[in-house]
């Protein structure tokens, strides 16, 4: 069996990993010339981390990552709602991590770059088209220089991002993708450490919120923190961001006089944006879930399959839960890639359909900030006078079921 895998962020490699310690040939094709460690930083949710833990991954993502200890919720006005435990410190099996994308991305590259051929991993080539027949999949592509490449497979996968090529081919006509008319202006300073010092932070409510987390272990060593912090500000219609500013960096005034008075004992927010060197704008955007991935030969995976909102530590995770889903059915089959394909997509579209579905009603944490801010707007005397332990806990249940969290303490959650 040779499986194409289109490419080569982080739900592509670890699909690679995957495939190739069930035995099977794999080959990664990405479009960039050289892989870099860019973006900023991301969470893993415990469940996924057990599937890089498999992979032999555990000390090389403990060396880099921080160890999540709990997600805080404060309101705008920097009163504590609630604490969630997070991973180990949670009862759950394996740790939770805040890293750097990048680092993560460059892990999983080593680790290809160690195990497999090669020739098992190509860049910059981009994808033109692909065609299948009853004995293969052909998949042609170009390089920088206009040459034409062909390449040969038993199954090809797309897992190319949310401005996938292979999606594209499969829904020629689905457009853009869909806007929140949320901006997150993202980036990272060097800081004190805050609450634990392995805390991730929520604050704000549905127009705008504030996350900050450290994401680097060595600066945690050291006592201070390189924290990762996102400023999700909703704007107007009229200044939706196009597909090609993904990447755009962003000066602070566009949004930092909205957080002038976040300043509180316990973090200083305005002073966190004043020290980052780069800040970077993206729209938080989806698209709808699709009603099939697989058309024969042919199927998709990670962002490329189920782009969603960046709400609840999701995007990484389910990317990562993709490639064991799909290394998980080989191992049970073998060759028999129909049968591989079809039980990958009855058993990933339903869940990640229902957790695209719940990340744009900004369900579990968000919504808990949203029902606290909309019943005391101004602030609260007591927490439980505006929302009980109850309340939040069938709110967070609820949403963790969707997103596949398991093995979590129920006493790791309370005000």
């Amino acid at each position: 069996m040779k499986v194409l895998i289109v490419g080569g962020g982080i739900g592509g490699l670890t699909t690679a990993l995957a495939l190739h310690a069930q035995g099977l040939q794999v080959q990664v094709v990405e479009a960039v010339p050289e892989l870099r460690p860019l973006g900023v930083g991301i969470n893993v949710l415990p469940h996924a981390v057990g599937v890089l833990s498999g992979l032999g991954l555990a000390d090389a993502l403990a060396a880099t990552a921080i160890a999540t200890q709990e997600v805080v919720l404060f309101n705008r006005h920097g009163q504590h709602v609630w604490r969630d435990g997070r991973g180990l410190d949670a009862g759950y099996p394996f740790p939770q991590y805040s890293i750097h994308r990048g680092e993560l991305q460059m892990l999983l590259y080593r680790a290809v770059r160690e195990r497999l051929p090669q020739s098992a991993l190509r860049l910059g080539l981009s994808l033109n088209r692909f065609t299948q027949s009853d004995d293969k999949v052909v998949a042609a592509f170009h390089d920088r220089r206009g040459a034409a490449h062909a390449i040969e497979a038993d199954v090809l996968l797309g897992v190319d991002g949310i401005h996938s090529a292979v999606r594209h081919q499969l829904y020629p006509t689905e457009g853009k993708p869909k806007w929140s008319r949320m901006i997150l202006y993202r980036g990272t300073s060097i800081t004190p450490q805050f609450l634990s010092g392995r805390s991730m932070v929520q604050m704000g409510h549905k127009d705008q919120k504030f996350v900050c987390y450290p994401i680097k272990r060595e600066h945690h060593d050291r006592g201070e923190s390189f924290t990762n912090w996102i400023a999700d500000v909703r704007v107007p219609d009229s200044e939706a961001l196009q597909p090609e500013d993904w990447n755009g960096r962003a000066a602070p005034g566009k949004f930092a006089h909205l957080y002038k008075d976040w300043k509180f004992s316990w973090l200083d927010v305005p002073a966190m944006i004043a020290a980052a060197s780069d800040i970077f704008e993206f729209p938080m955007i989806d698209r709808d879930p699709l009603p099939r991935w697989t058309f024969g030969r042919v199927s998709l995976g990670g962002d490329a399959a189920h782009p969603m909102y960046p709400i609840g530590s999701n995007g990484a995770t389910q990317a990562i839960m993709d490639a064991k889903a799909l290394a998980e059915g080989f191992a049970r089959h073998g060759g028999d890639w129909r049968t591989v394909l079809a039980e990958y997509e009855r058993e990933r579209l339903a869940a990640t359909t229902a957790l695209t579905l719940a990340n744009r009603q900004e369900g579990g944490l968000d919504g808990v900030l949203d029902l606290v801010d909309e019943r005391a707007p101004k602030g609260f005397a007591k927490i439980d006078d505006v929302i009980s332990d109850e309340e939040i806990r069938r709110i967070v249940r609820g949403y963790k079921a969707v997103a596949g969290h398991q093995n979590i303490a129920p006493a790791s959650v309370s005000h």
